[in-house]
């Protein structure tokens, strides 16, 4: 700088210039525009970002205690002796709540090991984590997979947050950040470290389709968490992460890389010793791992039982109130606890017996069902079904072609021969579905008639291969036959139609009203007269006809609906032959077992039940079951009567091969006409069950193989084991019961000297014993010419006994024509034009054109289909 006198005044000119001192003026008001504009933009973009940050706190979730927690759960199901026999899980739901006090203490620190290291320090968000990745995110220019979020912010953001997966850009991902951040802060200030560790451990996917660490304790090591080794707790906390990346099943070698940083983690932070690490390190828990896996995979397909259950549940809740969407949900993912009826011990003799192929016919056949899509070369898709392959087979090969293969060699073998006929060499397969069940099938329930409790149930015959697939047991309707005589007719003519077990009809040719003829099952031809007990013992079709015609087919139908069949229809099933089981829809499994077990019950019907209660994941009973829904259907004398009865069935009668022992046993065999069904229900004084056998597709039974006799068969081999180690007991007689002598001819009572030979106790309710004399058996004179009661004026009279015919109501008589000497001596005939005569003081057998007219008679009935008889 100048300082001499020239220098000065320059620079005293340079100060009073007034165009410097504008200059300086405009400069300094520049300056002071732009730190102002600095200051300006810097408040408003600290505004702005405070109210964008305000803004995304304020539309960040509300922070309830109760929803950062995990929200689907597993339902179990459990045995009547409290044993784990099933496991329901829907999508997202595979997690079973556990406590702290039962997570093992390694566990918990190989998460806070691996994941949070400063959990224990931070208030719910780590800045030195941040600060780390930032330095990192930096260095790398941007190429990290490192994160920073803490166990409190991944407890969040599988609790609140649950869309994070269907984030689409980076701002919303930003967003998602702070709020959880805040709410990380704002959740330490109310929930202490160990409950949001317990939460966490409870919520976290860790592979497999499972959640929380209980259900990865079983998925991996099959065992509770509890049990969990340290070796096992690090293999767990290394899944976190990247839950596919490191699946210990698939993916054994990273799951070990994990452990090791895991076991390394826990060593450094001071949580393990190293003698602890290096005894965790020489585990092979990926051996235990595998062997796990291949039995968690066995028990993956739930019983028949199970199904049942959750159909019955299911149904239960909706009538509760829930919706079927809720009540599904509830049932899936609610966290239930289902107490069955299920007795594990009879359901593993029953397993055992069904699953047991000595059981069955040698020869075993196999039914194929079959699905096939081509695409042709034009592109369209055609599919083809197991019922287009038939029609095929039916028109081009083998008219008696049915999809029943002797071999499974041989339906293959079809399949290719179907495949070859309808694939041109342009068709590309697309899919295909072969799947083949062996023949016949059977299914099995068995209750406890006193409770109404449902003990064991099995769907079908061969390894279940899938849960909710056909059951047998309660989704298949099937012909009942036989069994439906005791039900539809037996039942209501001893109960409320005045019959007794002594009433006795004439097994001889009979009609429906259709003019169709009655068949019995016996090619012997008739057995004349019979008693209802010998009727229910030799199952006699006629005779359960006749009764239910008597009593009339809405008795037997409305007896039917109150014994808990739910398949009838009123139009197509309410006329006679509902007496042999010929129905629509054909009957259940359960339902039928249950009916026969309210009589095994004293009359007192108990809807059968599968389950005796439902708990939620909070322990409230929402379904109580174990009331029982029950009515009578019958009186107990009469459950007695048909009981006696069907004794005589199992010892002497049409089920004499399923006797054992010293038990007493009750039952009813039932074979539809065309032997497609067989049956057999039958009780002792503990249990009820019954067994179906037949063709998943409706074919006929054979008799040479032994297929028409395995219903009785199988019910044999379950209920004799079953009852291996029970006292033997005998049916108990209830008040009411009253025994009296009748003649077996008449079913009345005897004549002294007359029905000697036909003398017979049977057991009455008291207040039916038969009042009436026989009318069967009688002496006098007698006809020699007609071997009957002779008129005043026969002239072939002569002193006799004799047995005369039964006289039954015209009802009874079916559309046969049918003449008739009665006691007296008059004649009885339905046939039209012919007038009722004694054929000894009358023009009726005088006059020579009555054999034309029976004749004539007879021609146009049986012309009819139609039948005629003569009873002298």
């Amino acid at each position: 700088m100048n300082y001499g006198k020239k220098g000065v005044r320059a620079k005293q000119k340079t100060l009073n210039s007034k165009s410097v001192k504008w200059g300086r003026k405009i400069a300094l008001t520049c300056v002071k525009v732009v730190l102002i504009g600095i200051v300006a933009v810097g408040i408003l973009g600290a505004s702005c970002g405070i109210g964008i940050f305000n803004g995304i706190i304020a539309s960040a979730p509300e922070l309830d205690l109760n929803a950062v927690a995990p929200s689907k759960f597993s339902s179990f199901v459990y045995d009547s002796e409290g044993n784990q026999i099933a496991k329901l899980v829907a999508s997202n739901a595979n997690r079973i709540p556990v406590t702290m006090d039962m997570i093992p203490e390694n566990l918990a620190n190989a998460f806070v090991a691996i994941e949070d290291q400063r959990f224990y320090e931070h208030n719910g968000i780590d800045i030195k984590g941040l600060l780390r990745i930032a330095y990192l995110f930096i260095q790398s220019g941007g190429d990290t997979t490192q994160g920073a979020s803490t166990i409190t912010q991944q407890l969040l953001k599988n609790t609140l947050f649950t869309d994070w997966v269907t984030e689409k850009n980076m701002l919303k991902k930003i967003q998602r950040k702070f709020q959880e951040q805040y709410l990380a802060i704002e959740l330490t200030k109310q929930m202490d470290k160990s409950e949001v560790l317990e939460r966490y451990m409870n919520t976290i996917n860790l592979g497999q389709n499972t959640l929380g660490v209980q259900a990865a304790s079983y998925r991996y090591f099959n065992k509770p968490v509890n049990e969990l080794t340290l070796s096992e707790c690090a293999v767990i906390a290394g899944i976190t992460q990247n839950p596919s990346k490191y699946n210990p099943i698939s993916h054994p070698d990273k799951n070990a890389e994990r452990r090791t940083s895991v076991l390394k983690k826990m060593l450094e932070l001071n949580y393990i010793t190293k003698e602890e690490y290096d005894t965790a390190q020489a585990d092979s828990v990926y051996d235990r791992i595998q062997l796990a896996n291949v039995e968690v995979q066995n028990d993956s397909v739930n019983p028949y039982f199970v199904d049942a259950i959750q159909s019955q549940v299911l149904d239960d809740l909706i009538a509760s109130g829930y919706n079927s969407t809720q009540a599904n949900a509830l049932l899936l993912s609610g966290g239930l606890k289902i107490y069955s009826t299920m007795d594990p011990s009879i359901q593993a003799i029953a397993d055992k017996v069904f699953s047991n192929e000595e059981n069955y016919p040698q020869s075993v056949k196999w039914y194929l069902n079959y699905e096939l899509s081509v695409k042709t070369k034009a592109g369209d898709i055609v599919n083809y079904s197991k019922e287009m392959m038939k029609i095929y087979f039916v028109d081009n090969v083998d008219k008696k072609f049915n999809l029943i293969f002797k071999s499974q060699e041989d339906a293959y073998a079809a399949v290719e021969q179907y495949k070859a006929a309808v694939m041109s060499d342009s068709d590309t397969e697309v899919a295909e579905t072969i799947s083949l069940t062996p023949q016949p099938q059977i299914s099995f329930t068995i209750e406890d008639q006193s409770t109404g409790y449902v003990l064991a149930m099995i769907g079908g015959r061969g390894p279940k291969e899938g849960n909710l697939t056909l059951n047998r047991a309660i989704d298949t309707a099937r012909q009942p036959g036989s069994c439906f005589k005791i039900l539809a007719a037996y039942a209501p003519a001893l109960d409320s139609a005045g019959l007794t077990l002594a009433s006795v009809y004439n097994d001889a040719p009979f009609n429906y009203d259709t003019g169709a003829p009655v068949n019995n099952w016996y090619k012997t031809g008739y057995r004349g007269i019979n008693s209802l007990r010998n009727g229910i013992r030799d199952s006699m079709n006629i005779l359960a006809v006749k009764t239910l015609t008597q009593i009339t087919p809405q008795l037997g139908f409305d007896y039917l609906l109150d014994f808990g069949i739910t398949t009838l229809d009123q139009a197509k099933d309410c006329y006679q032959p509902l007496a042999l089981g010929g129905i629509s829809k054909g009957v259940k499994n359960v339902e039928l077992n249950a009916a026969f077990a309210s009589i095994a019950n004293g009359g007192l019907y108990i809807e059968p039940k599968l389950y005796t209660k439902v708990v939620d994941k909070d322990g409230n009973v929402i379904l109580d079951n174990t009331e029982p829904n029950s009515r009578y259907v019958i009186k107990e004398t009469t459950s007695f009567l048909l009981t006696n009865a069907m004794v005589d069935v199992v010892t002497s009668g049409t089920g004499s091969t399923v006797n054992f022992g010293g038990m007493a046993i009750a039952g009813k065999t039932g074979t539809t006409s065309d032997s497609k069904d067989v049956w057999f229900s039958g009780y002792t004084p503990y249990y009820t069950a019954t067994v179906w056998a037949g063709y998943d597709n409706n074919i006929p039974l054979s008799d040479k193989s032994g297929e028409q006799s395995l219903a009785k068969k199988l019910w044999r081999a379950v209920m004799s084991e079953i009852h291996a180690d029970l006292p033997a007991q005998a049916f108990s007689v209830p008040g009411g019961i009253v025994q009296a002598q009748i003649c077996s001819r008449s079913g009345k009572l005897p004549n002294p000297g007359l029905c000697d030979g036909y003398r017979k106790t049977e057991y009455f309710a008291e207040g039916t014993v038969p009042t009436e004399m026989c009318d069967i058996h009688y002496t006098g004179s007698v006809c020699g010419y007609t071997g009957l009661p002779a008129c005043a004026d026969c002239p072939f009279k002569m002193d006799g006994t004799v047995e005369l015919p039964l006289i039954e109501d015209a009802s009874l008589q079916g559309g046969s024509t049918v003449i008739t000497q009665n006691p007296d001596g008059t004649v009885t005939t339905n046939a039209p034009g012919i007038t009722n005569n004694c054929p000894h003081d009358t023009t009726f057998f005088e006059n020579p054109e009555w054999p034309n007219i029976l004749t004539q008679q007879r021609d146009e009935l049986e012309a009819k289909g139609m039948h005629f008889e003569q009873t002298w």
